[in-house]
Parts: C-alpha cells; sequence; structure tokens
C-alpha cells in the first residue's frame, strides 16, 4: 500500500473534477427517472427506483465501456472519452488500467447480469410484481459479492495496488464509490427481509383464521 509523499500532484485537476461531475450526473438521471416513471409508488420505493436507476446507469454507461475497453486493450492505451474517467479512478486502484483478470471479469458479471437485474427490478417495483424481492435479493448479493471480490484478492497480498496516500484516493474514490454498492445493497437486503417476513406473518394469520 502506498505512503503518503511529500510535493504530490495538485488532486483537483479538471479531469477531477469532470470525474466527479460526471457521476453526479448519473444520479441526478437516476433521480428524474425515478420520479417520470415511479411517481406513483410510495416513498420508499421511490428512494429505491432513484438507486436502482443509478445502478442500472453506471453499469450500462461507465462501466461497460470498461470492459470493452479492457477486451480490445487497456484502460491505460486507450483514448476513448471513457477512459480519461478510469485513469483518474485508477489512480487509486491500479488494477483497473491493465485489464486486470479478476477486475474484468467481475465487471463483465456486473455489466451484463446486475444490470439487467437492475431494470428488471424497475419494472417489478413499478409493476408491483410477485418477484420483486426475489430479484432484489439476488441483485444485492450479486453487488455484494462483486465488492467482495474486488478488494478481498488484494487484500490478501498486503493491497499493493491501492493508493491510500490521500484523502481523495481513499475516502473517495476508494470508500465512498465502492461503499455505496455495499451499504445500499445491505438496507435493500434488510427491506427485502422485512417485507418476507410480513408476508410470512400474514399467511399465518390466515391459515388460524
Amino acid at each position: 500500500m502506498l505512503s503518503e509523499s511529500e510535493g504530490a500532484p495538485a488532486l483537483l485537476t479538471p479531469v477531477t473534477v469532470g470525474s466527479l461531475l460526471a457521476c453526479g450526473s448519473q444520479l441526478a438521471a437516476g433521480y428524474g427517472l425515478a420520479r417520470l416513471i415511479g411517481g406513483r409508488c410510495c416513498r420508499a420505493d421511490r428512494w429505491v427506483l432513484i438507486w436502482l436507476f443509478y445502478d442500472a446507469i453506471v453499469h450500462f454507461t461507465l462501466e461497460g465501456p470498461f470492459v470493452y475497453m479492457s477486451l480490445v486493450g487497456t484502460v491505460a492505451t486507450s483514448d476513448n472519452v471513457f477512459a480519461e474517467l478510469w485513469k483518474e479512478y485508477g489512480k487509486a486502484d491500479e488494477r483497473w488500467l491493465h485489464s486486470d483478470p479478476t477486475i474484468v471479469s467481475l465487471e463483465l458479471l456486473t455489466v451484463v447480469l446486475d444490470g439487467f437485474l437492475a431494470v428488471v427490478l424497475i419494472y417489478a417495483i413499478v409493476k408491483d410484481k410477485h418477484y420483486r424481492h426475489f430479484i432484489q435479493i439476488t441483485l444485492c448479493v450479486c453487488e455484494l459479492y462483486g465488492g467482495w471480490m474486488t478488494f478481498c484478492p488484494d487484500w490478501l497480498v498486503g493491497s499493493p495496488n491501492l493508493n491510500t496516500s490521500n484523502w481523495l484516493f481513499l475516502w473517495v474514490y476508494l470508500v465512498f464509490f465502492n461503499g455505496i454498492w455495499v451499504v445500499v445493497p445491505g438496507l435493500l437486503l434488510w427491506q427485502s427481509w422485512m417485507a418476507l417476513q410480513r408476508t410470512h406473518t400474514q399467511l399465518a394469520e390466515k391459515k388460524v383464521k
């Protein structure tokens, strides 16, 4: 793990600011779509829809290009417009620059499976489908597994690819932007658990009657 060093270049470059603004625009798009499509849903589900739209947008528009660049070359050598965002994140985790097999394998699964599940779950919530919580649990487990397998292999060998030398790389890029894919799926798993518990209680009460 890299230690803090003196004389480091400025953190907040135009690319840094642009990358953070791009992430903010994805969240704003998720919020707008949730308001547009989920207007008749309850308040809690509207918040869930904001996350799901954001989740799907990130998988398809950010991680999708990463997979493509990694399969035809590497992020480090690409001149794709999306490469600049990943080169910025790669300052905190070098594996994303050089087509690390574990990372690319996980991202393939994330883009194809998680992105699809997010879209299906949006439909299930808006249309109040019976399979909503089955899909929600599946998606959350996939997201949590992806997060674990992204970092655990590097932790086991001493985190040689992670740069935690400053607050931006550690707390924003590594902790925040990865932590939300742990905290939110964890909360949604709890929501599904409570919903299944209520359903079981209601069925048990009907049997008693």
